[in-house]
């Protein structure tokens, strides 16, 4: 990225005292958040954002420090963007898991400053055209950092053939220990085990991690919550556009496989994914559109005596 680039982007789209792009780790495009109510941080490539920090308050997304900032690559942490499928694609075992939006480069259409002291970034994913039939596709990312996160996915199909989509927002919360976390709002729903052969099997009660844990929850519209007393905190994940939830934390054995996630990482995070995944997947007519909104809230929690 040229000095040239970077000045063009400043001019355009920074917001003195809130936005401002830089080049981060190995040469990838940084838009820099640093406003009265929060700070953040988004990657270009990918359109990832890698944090979020609310004034005041301790960092809620998870980045490993172990992460590798590879352009092409996926960068481990933050909340990646999985599109236009999730997981392994369906027939063809040499296209990337979880699609390739997430290391595709993005390209910035847009910056505010909000009302309520927040900032507003988009994003647009510049496609391959080789990468029929979703090159058809118009996939904008849409960020409001704030006192609260909300990021606004969305998809609109020009064309008039109707597209396929899997999608999730592959988000990594930091938890203090995650072997005393306990996620909330999954209760008596079905999930299938992805560590288990996509054995189907239901949950009792609120979900728990002491083991590798890789669940796609199905019929999921409500809020979860992420009940955390070692940071004495919860987080609050309200959603629109999504079916499916899913629970990720990969243990000791697996992060030693991945070899990203740093010392004990996997104990300091916890992926709860609002996705559309497995068997609730998207129809996108032609001329239609779809969008997967989020909101991330913190909300306190007593420390125990």
């Amino acid at each position: 990225m040229s000095s040239t680039e970077i000045t063009r982007l400043n001019r355009r789209f920074g917001l003195p005292g809130r936005l401002a792009f830089a080049v981060g780790p190995r040469g990838l495009l940084m838009a820099e958040i640093a406003g009265p109510v929060a700070t953040a941080r988004v990657a270009l490539q990918g359109g990832q954002l890698l944090g979020w920090q609310p004034q005041g308050a301790q960092p809620v997304i998870w980045l490993s420090p172990a992460a590798t900032f590879v352009p092409g690559m996926s960068i481990r942490g933050g909340i990646p963007v999985c599109w236009p499928w999730f997981g392994p694609h369906a027939t063809r075992a040499e296209e990337p898991r979880h699609g390739y939006a997430r290391t595709s480069p993005w390209e910035v259409i847009g910056s505010e400053s909000l009302a309520d002291g927040g900032t507003g970034l988009s994003l647009r994913l510049l496609q391959d055209a080789a990468r029929a039939p979703w090159s058809r596709a118009v996939l904008e990312i849409r960020f409001r950092i704030g006192a609260t996160l909300e990021i606004e996915l969305v998809t609109r199909n020009p064309g008039s053939e109707p597209i396929t989509l899997g999608e999730a927002l592959h988000s990594y919360f930091r938890v203090g220990d995650v072997t005393a976390v306990a996620v909330e709002g999954l209760e008596d729903c079905d999930f299938l085990d992805m560590v288990d052969g996509a054995r189907r099997g239901r949950q009792r009660g609120p979900v728990t991690v002491g083991g590798e844990t890789d669940r796609v929850y199905l019929g999921t519209r409500g809020d979860c919550v992420i009940d955390d007393p070692a940071m004495a905190r919860r987080i609050r994940i309200s959603k629109r556009g999504s079916a499916s939830t899913v629970v990720w934390n990969p243990w000791l054995e697996k992060a030693d496989r991945l070899g990203d996630l740093g010392e004990d990482g996997f104990l300091h995070m916890l992926c709860v994914e609002s996705a559309n995944a497995a068997g609730e997947i998207v129809e996108l007519a032609g001329g239609g559109e779809h969008a997967l909104w989020v909101r991330c809230a913190l909300e306190p929690r007593e420390r125990p005596e």
